[in-house]
């Protein structure tokens, strides 16, 4: 109990002390309080992962009754990611905030926001009391929007934000009926109590249950259709920001999806089908999305939509496991989703915090704006294309690991299947596949575009690499990423608790599966990073043998052009326009080009931008016909102020009539019954 206080005492002088510190220091208490409450929650969060689950209740209130806190191997698990990622985006946003270091009250409300969010997020993965947990969440919701909207004086930021907070709140309206459902039935808001509702509501009681649950936690991760908010919030936040909101954030969602299945008893077959299919639907759409995208962070927004689709797989066939009762299939289903939470929680970060890096550098995120930065800026290529190799799934990193996970887990599901379910999930794989594809595709583009080449825009300042010490978190993260491909049993070992609690324990002597097969991952990872060193040795003697040699530089033949410039290079839109072409029927474009005059026009312009079909069909059509519906009453707002007095008399008359009808009619009806 000692911990939870001190960890609230740290949290609450973080707040009290930040508006009156210099701006210089503000960051810093951030940091040390996060570094504080990351050592106390973290010490416990590694415990629970060796089997130490710590438990305390608290006293509470009338309202709220007994306030269990709760520490089991799957809340450590993702405080373990969200202390991490919180401590490197912390450093890294020290350096990033310089550029707004005047703008002193935005700091500070900044910093507050952004410590009270570290705070409340490890709130949410600690406390079982629904009420408690629905008081963490909106503290988690209201302080991302206030990091999310820190540049409030663009229109694009405020929308954003806006909207990100109202789709959260439908999600907070989901779980309140939840809770409430639960805590009406069994009078308690322990979430044991869920369980104990599931127990006497088997059936469609239990599942209905457990689908109002997972649409309110798919809105926060971003599953299709759900995620419409992800792709504005995230290129809207500062850097930083952005990190974490993809890196963790979102992962709330995932945690609550499997707190709910641990804790809600019902069909898990039916749920995992459920969840394949949403989940293959959000990897293969987000994608779709990303590769058409010319804003570099909205690019990655949409990646982590592909994410958390590739997440939901691991969970769906963790899930069917459970059903069928395969101890292998759920082993390898829920391991490979926890991994690979843990994983985009690295990469994603680390391209988010290298696209700040550039937009620092240029200030523009456009894609079509760049080119050429790898001989500026070689450090953040470097890291962006190592995050943009383990997001493809390539070995030696991480990504690697857990999606061969997860394709271990299909294949073992499709030796069990029967005829109509061996055709769905051989489906699964194909779409799997597609993802990987489809995502080297989009970061073969978007490095390419961005970092090779020469530049497609003359910038009128001076392109640097940004200082040294805000590289180290970036290079923190890529080590780490590089471990965990090289040696996979170490932290597959550390999954084995929070995987057991959804297995159970066969026996002692017996291992979690993945752990099993990991020997024979790892060899894959060291040859390909053997043969990566290989080459960079055969670079290395290459420019040893040569350097004393004369080199002489001529142009190459241009194919006719004698005045090459960089416009001759592909653009973004042109690097995927073969893809565009194939996909039309499924992507929706917009135009602005501007008409072409005379053989050789002095200016011209032409692009394209992609649209959300999904976001055209579920809020932009109900937001019109709603508008459409409510303009038909804008004849009451004619300020006149004859009409307000008259609305006011009419309401009075109303409040006296109704009640004098409503008596006269029970009146009547009660003279009917005598007669």
């Amino acid at each position: 109990m000692n911990w939870v206080i001190a960890f609230i005492l740290t949290c609450i002088a973080g707040v009290v002390l930040i508006p009156f510190v210099p701006v210089r220091w503000k960051g810093f208490i951030v940091i040390l309080a996060i570094f504080l409450n990351s050592l106390l929650s973290g010490y416990q969060a590694a415990a629970a992962l060796l089997g130490q689950m710590f438990s305390y209740t608290m006293p509470g209130s009338v309202i709220t009754g007994a306030i269990p806190v709760r520490i089991d191997a799957l809340s450590g698990w993702f405080i373990l990611i969200v202390n991490f990622i919180f401590l490197t985006g912390g450093w890294y946003g020290l350096f990033y905030m310089n550029g707004y270091k005047y703008q002193r009250k935005k700091i500070s409300l900044h910093a507050i926001a952004f410590l009270i969010l570290h705070a409340s997020l490890v709130a949410l993965l600690s406390v079982q009391n629904s009420l408690v947990f629905l008081i963490a969440w909106e503290f988690m919701m209201f302080s991302a929007f206030i990091c999310v909207i820190f540049e409030h004086e663009k229109e694009s930021t405020l929308k954003a934000g806006i909207n990100y907070l109202i789709q959260s709140h439908i999600s907070v309206v989901l779980l309140v009926t939840g809770f409430l459902w639960v805590s009406f039935k069994t009078g308690s808001y322990d979430f044991l109590a869920i369980t104990t509702f599931s127990s006497s509501q088997p059936g469609a009681g239990a599942m209905f249950l457990f689908l109002l649950f997972f649409v309110g936690f798919a809105i926060k991760a971003g599953f299709v259709p759900f995620h419409t908010w992800l792709p504005y919030a995230h290129p809207a936040a500062p850097a930083h920001l952005s990190g974490i909101m993809s890196g963790v954030l979102i992962k709330c969602g995932i945690y609550g999806i499997l707190r709910m299945l641990l804790l809600i008893k019902t069909d898990y077959t039916t749920i995992g089908y459920i969840i394949l299919t949403v989940s293959v639907i959000s990897g293969l759409y987000g994608v779709m999305l990303a590769i058409v995208q010319h804003d570099l962070k909205r690019l990655l927004a949409y990646h982590s939509v592909e994410n958390i689709g590739i997440i939901g797989l691991g969970i769906g066939i963790g899930c069917v496991g459970l059903g069928s009762g395969s101890y292998i299939v759920a082993s390898l289903g829920f391991a490979g989703a926890l991994l690979h939470t843990l994983n985009h929680a690295l990469f994603k970060s680390l391209l988010f915090y290298a696209a700040g890096m550039v937009y620092q550098a240029t200030h523009t995120l456009n894609i079509e704006h760049l080119g050429g930065l790898i001989k500026k800026m070689p450090q953040t290529a470097f890291f962006f294309l190592v995050a943009a190799v383990a997001i493809c799934g390539i070995p030696p990193f991480n990504g690697f690991i857990s999606e061969f996970i997860i394709y271990t887990g299909l294949y073992q599901l499709l030796q069990q299947a029967m005829l109509g379910s061996l055709i769905f999930v051989l489906f699964l794989i194909l779409g799997l596949v597609l993802i990987g594809g489809l995502a080297m595709l989009c970061f073969t583009k978007a490095f390419g575009i961005v970092f090779l080449g020469n530049a497609r825009r003359e910038f009128h300042h001076e392109i640097q690499e940004g200082p040294l010490l805000q590289m180290v978190p970036l290079g923190l993260i890529t080590v780490f990423m590089l471990f965990i491909g090289l040696y996979p049993q170490w932290f597959l070992t550390m999954l084995e608790g929070p995987v057991r609690l959804f297995t159970g324990n066969p026996g002692a002597a017996v291992p979690l599966f993945p752990v099993a097969f990991a020997g024979t991952l790892a060899p894959l990872s060291f040859a390909t990073l053997g043969l990566i060193l290989l080459i960079l040795a055969i670079y290395w003697i290459r420019i040893r043998v040569l350097r004393n040699r004369q080199v002489s530089f001529g142009l190459t033949w241009g194919c006719g052009y004698v005045a090459p410039t960089p416009k001759l290079q592909y653009t973004a839109g042109s690097f995927v326009r073969s893809y565009v072409k194939l996909n039309k029927p499924t992507l929706t474009f917009s135009k602005d080009e501007k008409e072409v005059i005379g053989v050789f026009p002095a200016h011209s312009h032409y692009e394209t931008n992609a649209y959300d079909k999904f976001e055209r069909w579920l809020i932009d059509r109900p937001v019109k016909g709603l508008k459409k519906f409510l303009t038909r009453f804008l004849f009451l707002q004619n300020g006149s102020l004859q009409s307000y007095i008259l609305y006011g008399v009419l309401f009075i008359l109303g409040v006296l009539i109704i009640p004098m009808i409503y008596d006269t009619l029970l009146m009547l009806i009660d003279f009917l019954k005598r007669l």
